[in-house]
């Protein structure tokens, strides 16, 4: 019987190692596979099993990002800096974070966290604070200082010297880590935005916006509401173009010098600026109020005086 010689590759499949082998092996590879990327997820992204619930973390003006994840690291919030740091300019596009108080009020991921890190979601409540028309410098610093505790109230003080009048009454959110900076960056910027409309109008009347401001604060003052603004507005326009004194309680100066103040007494609202630019024309020359609050004008010194005995004793 006449042998052949074996195939070509007989030997090749002949040394290949069998079937069943070479599915534990592929097997194996795929649970180290597994096992592999549940250590990264574990030891790098998940949530540190330390991870203090109800932390507030404050981040400083001018951190930079490397100062962060480590500040993050060493409170548990994070357990790897790297990817902390590569998912922060991946989402912002820049190595950006932004400076604030941050509550992590539950567990939160590697990537919630390097998010609201780069979009300044703090999930603190705002602030609250009202600041009534007619308060002056000191009536604001008394009143912030009560609600934010990063406030210098000496600073602000010092500060806004050359700003009463210009500082707008208004109802404002802070966020818990506002300073005496901040809160004078909002007011003059929301006082700059409710004035800009205002500026053709008051061009209009020939006076300057200066003397607006002051006459109003002094109206936000005399007033005692909505409906005598412009009236009081009025009367004190024209003891001034008579070049009468403007006799105010509110500037006690104001009875020994003619004309206006030199600055503002308080911050005025936006109806007494807008009393000043529109006063009420009137045959009225004085005014006073009971002690109800009620209004009562005089055309003259003797009606006056009438009024002063009849409402006032």
């Amino acid at each position: 019987m006449e042998n052949f010689p074996p195939p070509e590759n007989q030997n090749l499949l002949e040394d290949l190692p069998p079937k069943s082998f070479q599915y534990k092996k592929i097997v194996f590879y795929i649970v180290g596979v597994l096992f592999l990327g549940l250590f990264i997820y574990f030891s790098l992204f998940n949530v540190p099993r330390k991870f203090p619930e109800g932390a507030i973390v404050a981040i400083e003006p001018g951190a930079s990002l490397r100062n962060t994840s480590l500040q993050l690291k060493n409170k548990d919030i994070i357990r790897s800096r790297t990817i902390f740091e590569a998912l922060v300019i991946l989402y912002s596009g820049d190595r950006y974070i932004i400076s604030t108080d941050y509550l992590f009020e539950k567990p939160a991921s590697v990537f919630e966290v390097a998010r609201r890190v780069s979009k300044g979601e703090s999930r603190l409540a705002a602030i609250k604070i009202t600041i009534p028309e007619g308060f002056d410098i000191s009536d604001i610093a008394n009143t912030v200082s009560l609600k934010l505790l990063n406030f210098d109230k000496n600073k602000f003080l010092l500060e806004a010297q050359d700003k009463e009048g210009y500082l707008f009454p208004d109802t404002y959110f802070f966020l818990t880590r506002a300073t005496h900076v901040d809160v004078l960056k909002y007011m003059t910027a929301n006082f700059e935005k409710k004035i800009a409309p205002l500026r053709a109008e008051i061009l209009t009347t020939g006076r300057t916006e200066e003397d607006i401001i002051i006459m109003a604060s002094i109206v936000e003052k005399e007033a005692k509401g909505d409906a005598d603004r412009a009236t009081i507005a009025g009367i004190l326009w024209k003891r001034i173009s008579l070049g009468r004194a403007l006799e105010v309680d509110a500037a006690p100066v104001t009875y020994k010098e003619k004309g206006l103040p030199k600055n503002p007494i308080c911050n005025p609202g936006l109806e007494a600026i807008k009393a000043t630019i529109y006063p009420e024309a009137s045959p009225y020359l004085y005014y006073l109020h009971d002690k109800e609050g009620n209004i009562h004008y005089a055309k003259n010194f003797e009606e006056h005086k009438k009024n002063k005995f009849k409402y006032l004793r």
